[in-house]
């Protein structure tokens, strides 16, 4: 599974706890890692600025890896998604979380939303961005139904 929209190209430390990642489609981003590091303990060694300093693409580039320590390794996805949800965007991982929180297959939530089933399969495996305008109409669907099950 080497798609190229998770494959990171480069990555570098740009300030303490901050990294600047490319990926294998050009999608360049800077990401804050500071929330992610204060919520998860075993990521705590990353607030040493030397251990956060040495990130590397992992022998995959499925990830990055810290100071070669495994134990300290952030997947490709999840980083992607935090740099779209930073900059504004809606990411494949806020999809999936919709789509499971309301119990809607592929098919009904490609419905639900306008959208053919295919371009929504698009939209959640991560391969293309996620327009506004689905991330508004997923917003409305849900204060739609939340209004339905509030009456």
């Amino acid at each position: 599974m080497n798609q190229p929209h998770f494959l990171i190209t480069r990555v570098a430390a740009v300030g303490p706890r901050r990294l600047a990642i490319a990926f294998g489609d050009g999608f360049e981003a800077e990401v804050d890692l500071g929330d992610v590091i204060e919520r998860h303990p075993s990521l705590a060694r990353l607030r040493q600025r030397k251990i956060f300093a040495a990130v590397a693409p992992d022998e995959w580039r499925r990830g990055v890896v810290f100071a070669g320590d495994d134990a300290l390794s952030l997947a490709s996805d999840n980083l992607r998604a935090l740099a779209v949800e930073q900059g504004g965007g809606c990411s494949h991982q806020q999809l999936i979380a919709w789509m499971h929180r309301h119990g809607l297959s592929l098919d009904q939530a490609a419905q639900a939303l306008g959208l053919s089933r295919r371009m929504l399969a698009y939209y959640r495996s991560g391969e293309k961005p996620i327009p506004r305008t689905v991330a508004l109409a997923m917003r409305g669907w849900e204060a739609l139904h939340a209004r339905g099950r509030a009456a």
